[in-house]
């Protein structure tokens, strides 16, 4: 199966065309403030208005306030929200929206399965590299060993990804999708065309092998 790739962090229009013309499947919006990736709702939608079709726009949030999510979602033409706190799946769920929940993999992940079954409706889980409850978009790989294999739910693998082990990634786990964000970068917030591209040939490469 071909896995899906989600570029996180843009910033910039020019950015969004650039990486879109790298062949990946879905953008990443950040709206949380303490972020250096974070865009403000005009920066989003003049990103957004880049984005060419049949690419996912995919919000993400990190404990917000309900209120706040119910800006962005007016304002904007988000696809799918994405969670990175402690939200409940409550408050997952009350937008009417797709989303994604994050799983912080440091530390004790003995009890994935419950944590998933805690958001039952969730499209999909990313297990990035952050204990349970902090903040993610570390930069750090986990131990790709504790990445399970043939899972029944769809699983993106985040959390260090870059160029030169992104392949060994894709190999190792067969994740539904990977999701980037610093390993592709020139600066936060700013993306390298160059290393976009070479990062989904390295994605293509690896479920080759």
């Amino acid at each position: 199966m071909r896995t899906r790739i989600k570029i996180c962090g843009i910033t910039d229009p020019e950015d969004a065309r650039q990486v879109a013309a790298a062949g990946i499947d879905a953008i990443g919006l950040v709206f949380h403030p303490a972020s250096p990736r974070h865009v403000t709702a005009d920066q989003a939608a003049a990103v957004i208005n880049a984005v060419p079709p049949f690419i996912s726009v995919v919000g993400l949030f990190l404990n917000p306030g309900a209120d706040a999510v119910r800006d962005v979602l007016r304002r904007l033409p988000i696809d799918q929200l994405q969670f990175h706190g402690t939200e409940s799946a409550a408050f997952c769920r009350q937008f009417g929206r797709r989303y994604v929940k994050a799983l912080g993999m440091a530390g004790d992940v003995t009890e994935l399965d419950a944590r998933v079954a805690e958001h039952g409706d969730a499209s999909g889980f990313l297990l990035d590299s952050h204990a349970p409850g902090e903040q993610g978009g570390t930069g750090r790989v986990f131990d790709w060993g504790s990445f399970p294999r043939d899972y029944p739910r769809p699983l993106v693998l985040a959390g260090g990804l870059r160029c030169d082990n992104v392949a060994a990634a894709v190999r190792q786990c067969r994740p539904f999708a990977v999701d980037v964000s610093s390993g592709v970068e020139r600066e936060p917030g700013r993306k390298c065309p160059e290393q976009v591209s070479q990062f989904v040939s390295e994605v293509r490469r690896g479920e080759d092998d």
